[in-house]
């Protein structure tokens, strides 16, 4: 068995050096069961030091010019060679505890993908409540959180991938395509919940509580063209970091 792990990275010198020790501390629940893995780090056209971090950390380096989570992913998984893809974001830090999780649902036979709820670092009222909120939603409803996504390769590819035509949300049209062919395969989509993925909640330090409202209260009015436009979608695209 072997595990890609891909990581997209815009201008992320500032924590990807701290993420990428931890995916290689957390890996070693994959090396005990005697399975292979590798990392793979996408430079989505960076301006900073991140392609240098990675390929200082022995991550693969390939490059998406077009500054897009979509494309980035989609780039990493184009360039990778498992059998199981492990798509975690730059300013997330897994921990050995979950990818064991990780691997008993794969050694299962029943999960084709999943994810796991996630948990913002430091003390953010906020935050923590809309991430408590996500994590219901998630586990009730099977949606993937795009800073934690397993998914067995082939039916990554089967159904296509991330949408290059959506600059945020594109996890969700993930959901609902990988539980489409879950369906018809007899197969599983699962949210693990044990151990929680800690992520950055520096979104709450880099934009006032009035930004990040606008962005849901937009998306709700109007998701298809809102998740469309990289203007709209610019909490992830502006280069604040």
């Amino acid at each position: 068995m072997k595990v890609s792990v891909v990581i997209p990275a815009f201008n992320e010198e500032r924590l990807l050096s701290q993420t990428l020790q931890q995916v290689k501390l957390a890996l070693a629940a994959f090396a005990s069961l005697g399975w292979e893995s590798e990392l793979i780090v996408c430079d989505n056209n960076s301006t900073d030091r991140t392609a240098e971090i990675a390929r200082a950390a022995g991550a693969q380096v390939v490059f998406e010019p077009v500054n897009q989570i979509a494309r980035a992913r989609n780039c990493g998984a184009e360039a990778a060679t498992g059998d199981w893809l492990l798509f975690i974001d730059a300013d997330s830090q897994p921990s050995a505890e979950l990818l064991a999780e990780v691997a008993e649902q794969i050694q299962s036979g029943r999960c084709l993908a999943g994810g796991c709820t996630v948990r913002m670092d430091g003390h953010h009222p906020m935050a923590n409540f809309g991430t408590g909120l996500w994590n219901g939603l998630s586990r009730c409803r099977r949606w993937l959180a795009g800073s934690f996504i397993f998914c067995e390769a082939a039916a990554f590819r089967k159904v296509g991938g991330f949408s290059n035509e959506l600059f945020a949300g594109e996890e969700l049209d993930l959901s609902r395509r990988l539980g489409q062919l879950a369906r018809e395969t007899g197969r599983e989509i699962v949210i693990l919940h044990r151990h929680p993925l800690v992520t950055s909640a520096r979104k709450m330090r880099l934009y006032s509580t009035w930004e990040l409202l606008r962005f849901v209260l937009l998306a709700g009015l109007n998701q298809k063209r809102v998740l469309r436009s990289r203007e709209a979608c610019h909490t992830w695209y502006d280069g604040r970091r």
